[in-house]
């Protein structure tokens, strides 16, 4: 487990995400050790998904950060009032598994509805629900404004 830290925090420059991946790595590991256990190196597997599971943290905070920054140059983007981004996000992923993926498809990815009920696999009225659910649950929380789905 030390050394897997270790790599988790080489790749992902976090010392606090590392432990964090690390222990992910691992319920992976666990979740598949029937497989797992009859490889070759079972290590280097273990490693490898560390790796993946590094990048990913990665790509996620940079699109995250991307997105934030087009959000904030936008006129009609969401106010979050005093709260800072990562409360923000803290609040959507407190939402509902569907309304947080919804919501983070719609502002994250400024995808529209017919894309994110084909991403999701669902219909566009459903996206539609989950965004009105969504966006008055963030409203009452941190009083953002709510805009009609697109």
């Amino acid at each position: 487990m030390p050394r897997l830290v270790a790599l988790a925090r080489v790749l992902s420059g976090s010392s606090v995400l590392a432990d964090d991946l690390a222990q992910e790595t691992m319920i992976v590991a666990y979740r598949r050790w029937d497989e797992v256990r009859l490889l070759d190196r079972p290590a280097s597997w273990v490693r490898k998904v560390c790796a993946y599971k590094s990048s990913s943290q990665l790509r996620r905070a940079t699109t995250e950060t991307r997105a934030l920054l087009r959000l904030s140059g936008r006129a009609d983007s969401p106010s979050t009032g005093d709260l800072d981004h990562e409360d923000f996000w803290r609040e959507v992923r407190r939402l509902p598994r569907r309304q947080a993926q919804v919501i983070a498809l719609h502002y994250v990815l400024d995808m529209g509805v017919a894309d994110i009920a084909t991403t999701l696999g669902c219909s566009g009225s459903t996206v539609k629900a989950h965004l009105v659910r969504g966006r008055a649950a963030l409203a009452q929380r941190i009083g953002m404004g709510t805009e009609e789905p697109s």
